[in-house]
């Protein structure tokens, strides 16, 4: 973070100041901010978050024993360190995260992008940052740091020498990427598309497009609006876009984006297809696994090229990344068992392409296997979309599929009445079930896809599955 006085971070935070002994509204501090004690470092500031089982006011002991030097709280605590007062701690963390990109966003040298959609968040994040990274310190989230606090604490990790900040922005509920956009008003707006993820959040797909749209609304005058020209959904967001005078740049595989692929090929190793930027016609070969990821992958291209990187010079960058994140598409295993744990998340969408993923890949002579979890957050669509990826994993001919877990019962329900019937579809209640018969009924040649929410767990098996045919 850029150094403030315990004042000004008081002030930002519209809290109390309770200095410790031997320092005062004018000490200075410039650590990493963080609401987690165990990663806070020697000078940083500790945010004391209550949580649904523990409380941030109790670590914040084990957090001035990590070098923390201010404690923001709700209630003033026993212990050695200058506390900020406040009344609430994720308000005055994103409230901290707004002054502090606002002070260097001042000098006039930092490009803010925001990138949200139902699916594909983290991994075009990810794309992104490594074309960006080479033209200048880049900031970009751990993980899926996408929330109400994790967004924010991305947003504090930026010093006067940032060049770029990508901010990811997820939401289970309408306004939520309106308040985190609007910390940073992002220069560009990335919309990768608008799906079925936690749509029993919002009430449905038009509620969601809603919410999606709350980016486009944040962007700054004179902007620009990154827009998937092959989602009808999106399509109708450059109308915001015009009205707010940000200029559209749009991707997609169809004739009329200005970053589209033509050409695509899938195979084990990666992806090929030509990507044409404006008429120029440039070969890719991404490692990232499955054909989806080349929606991603032209996102990427499309923002880093609307802030002047050269389409050449991002292609080679976007060329150089082996893996999207750890468990998503992730291969695991040896030439004799291929496991791919793509089991972080999961959303209709997100699980239709992985199956099509394993089907492309599957070479003739390799059975392939899917293990299936429940996809999360759909309310009340659940019944049907687990229905609808079960007829499909049976379309595909997927050979053996392993459903876990009694939330996702009704997929398992769903490939039996499709004709999976004869030991091709089984159901194990635990993770620990289905491993031991995995590792009973795996032969060298197969293809395993692990898949399921993150709630489902699956992630961790498809972890023992590559340990122990790695």
């Amino acid at each position: 973070m850029i150094a403030l006085t315990f004042a000004e971070v008081a002030r930002a935070t519209s809290g109390e100041l309770r200095p410790a002994a031997g320092a005062g509204p004018d000490t200075v501090v410039s650590g990493a901010v963080d609401t987690d004690s165990r990663l806070i470092e020697p000078g940083g500031i500790f945010v004391a978050k209550p949580g649904e089982t523990t409380d941030g006011h109790e670590f914040v002991d084990a957090a001035v024993q990590r070098g923390a030097t201010l404690a923001i709280v709700e209630r003033p605590v026993a212990a050695a360190v200058s506390q900020v007062v406040v009344a609430d701690v994720v308000t005055a963390l994103a409230d901290l995260a707004r002054e502090v990109v606002a002070r260097v966003r001042a000098h006039g040298n930092l490009f803010v992008v925001g990138i949200t959609g139902s699916n594909g968040k983290t991994t075009t994040k990810n794309m992104l940052a490594r074309i960006l990274e080479g033209e200048g310190e880049t900031i970009a989230p751990r993980a899926s740091f996408n929330n109400e606090v994790g967004a924010p604490l991305t947003m504090l990790r930026v010093t006067h020498d940032t060049r770029y900040l990508v901010s990811e922005f997820g939401a289970s509920g309408p306004g939520e990427i309106a308040r985190l956009a609007g910390l940073v008003d992002p220069d560009v707006g990335v919309v990768l598309m608008v799906g079925m993820a936690h749509a029993g959040g919002f009430g449905g797909v038009e509620a969601t497009l809603r919410a999606k749209s709350e980016l486009i609304h944040a962007v700054r005058p004179g902007g620009i609006a990154v827009l998937n020209a092959d989602d009808p959904r999106v399509v109708t967001m450059a109308q915001i876009a015009a009205q707010r005078h940000e200029a559209v740049r749009w991707f997609g595989r169809g004739p009329t984006a200005d970053v589209r692929a033509e050409e695509v090929e899938v195979d084990a190793d990666g992806t090929t297809c030509t990507v044409i930027v404006d008429g120029e016609r440039l070969p890719l070969r991404l490692q990232v696994l499955g054909e989806h990821h080349v929606m991603n992958a032209l996102a990427a291209i499309t923002a880093a090229t609307a802030l002047g990187v050269a389409p050449d010079v991002a292609i080679a960058r976007l060329e150089t990344l082996e893996l999207a994140e750890r468990w998503r598409m992730q291969p695991l295993g040896s030439a004799r068992v291929r496991i791919i744990n793509d089991a972080y998340n999961a959303s209709p969408d997100s699980m239709a392409a992985a199956l099509r993923t394993l089907a492309q890949i599957a070479a003739p002579g390799e059975r392939t296997v899917a293990v299936l979890g429940a996809m999360s957050e759909l309310g009340e669509f659940s019944g049907d979309e687990h229905d609808r990826i079960g007829l499909l994993a049976v379309r595909l001919n997927i050979r053996r599929i392993v459903v876990v877990g009694p939330e996702a019962r009704r997929l398992f329900i769903s490939v039996i009445s499709e004709g999976s019937w004869d030991g091709e579809a089984v159901f194990f209640a635990t993770a620990d079930e289905a491993y031991d018969y995995l590792m009973s009924e795996l032969r060298d040649g197969d293809r395993v896809l692990v898949k399921s929410s993150n709630a489902a767990g699956l992630r961790h098996l498809g972890d023992r599955l590559g340990e122990s045919f790695s």
